[in-house]
């Protein structure tokens, strides 16, 4: 079988599916890798350490026509999907329950869409292919970083012959894998930092590192399936929103990593939660994305400053702006993920699985990943999540 990995083309990913040390693993098990041309340029890879490691390096109409499996890290552009053919896989994070109208589309194709974001995350043998939690983890890490440089004082107590320095008061809200790695990274660059989840038992977590986490009174447990939090009913957002007000306002630098799967981002940060805060205060929005964000008026991958001198950050693609780290970590869990699914050098759909039954979101010319086919039961044209 040979395994295909695309050159990403999204404006500013610069992370790659998989990277040189990889790939004797998965020729150990019968596969040959195809790489597509400068598809590691943006992540420190060349493409004559992949040749030394064994792979082939070809052109993108070559790789999408030799190919059996194509991988990559999200969903490809328009005219790579055009090229599948019936039979082949595609292999990313495809997100297909904000679109499953992209699955219902592959399934047409007759394309074995593989998403490492359909994985069950709560399953042991399942951890060292969970992209997820290896990109929150990256992300969580920049999310404090990008805080710290965009804030006009220091993070950490300084005292000097030119005075002391008060610490910076950083507020985290979600402590899922992304926010307990800016909790840490807030607190090693010497902020006093707080916390909110939703789901009370994170508080552990929260305290380990130092960090103090904020209870509110107004919003009972939300926890969900899968380690991640519910929606909340419209009544329990307003009443969040409204005692969360108060906190933030008194913090400089917000970083907000909270999200549902499959559904829009919660918005946790209020047009008045912004006008409460002081100038100079930051806000990254770690949420951020097409189908909206945590924070008001927060846009993708942009920075704005609001009238009363707030930084808001819509840092929603964090992982790939530190891409050799991110990549490393995105390789590992892929190639793990294949390596399940390969017997005798083939790749050997088993929905029966569990792991399978997760990931694999269309084959043989149909949805079959349970969530997904769920939302196409309910609208047909598939749309986008609510």
């Amino acid at each position: 079988m040979k395994v295909g990995v695309l050159k990403e083309t999204t404006p500013g990913e610069r992370r790659v599916a998989l990277v040189p040390e990889m790939l004797a693993r998965l020729r150990g098990a019968g596969l040959d890798v195809l790489v597509q041309s400068g598809a590691g340029d943006g992540a420190w890879f060349a493409d004559s350490a992949y040749a030394e490691a064994g792979a082939s390096i070809v052109s993108r109409s070559e790789l999408l026509a030799d190919a059996d499996i194509v991988v990559g890290i999200g969903r490809p552009e328009e005219p790579v999907i055009a090229a599948l053919r019936p039979g082949q896989a595609l292999a990313g994070m495809l997100n297909p329950l904000v679109d499953p109208a992209f699955a219902a589309a592959l399934a047409a194709k007759g394309v074995t869409a593989i998403s490492l974001d359909g994985l069950p995350r709560t399953l042991p043998r399942a951890q060292g292919m969970d992209a997820l939690t290896s990109q929150a983890n990256v992300a969580g890490y920049k999310a404090a970083l990008v805080g710290a440089a965009a804030f006009g004082r220091f993070f950490p107590l300084l005292i000097t012959a030119a005075g002391t320095a008060r610490p910076a008061k950083v507020l985290v809200l979600g402590t899922g894998v992304a926010g307990l790695q800016a909790i840490g990274t807030a607190k090693r660059l010497g902020a006093v930092v707080s916390a909110y989840d939703v789901r009370p038992q994170t508080k552990t977590e929260v305290e380990s590192l130092g960090a103090a986490f904020i209870e509110l009174t107004s919003v009972g447990t939300a926890a969900g399936e899968g380690g991640y939090a519910r929606a909340l009913t419209e009544e329990e957002r307003q009443a969040q929103q409204a005692e969360l007000t108060g906190h933030i306002a008194r913090h400089d630098v917000i970083i907000t990593t909270a999200q549902v799967p499959g559904r829009r981002p919660p918005l946790l940060v209020t047009e008045d939660a912004i006008k409460a805060m002081a100038a100079g205060s930051v806000i990254v929005d770690m949420g951020a994305g097409p189908l909206g964000g945590n924070v008001a008026g927060s846009v993708p991958d942009t920075e704005t400053v609001t009238e009363n001198g707030v930084t808001v950050i819509g840092a929603g693609g964090l992982a790939a702006s530190v891409p050799t780290a991110a990549s490393n970590a995105f390789a590992r869990n892929i190639s793990a993920l294949l390596l399940h699914m390969v017997n005798d050098g083939e790749l050997a759909i088993d929905l029966s699985d569990e792991i399978q039954a997760g990931v694999v979101i269309t084959h043989d010319g149909a949805v079959v990943q349970a969530a997904t086919a769920a939302l196409l039961a309910k609208n047909p044209t598939g749309g986008t999540a609510p």
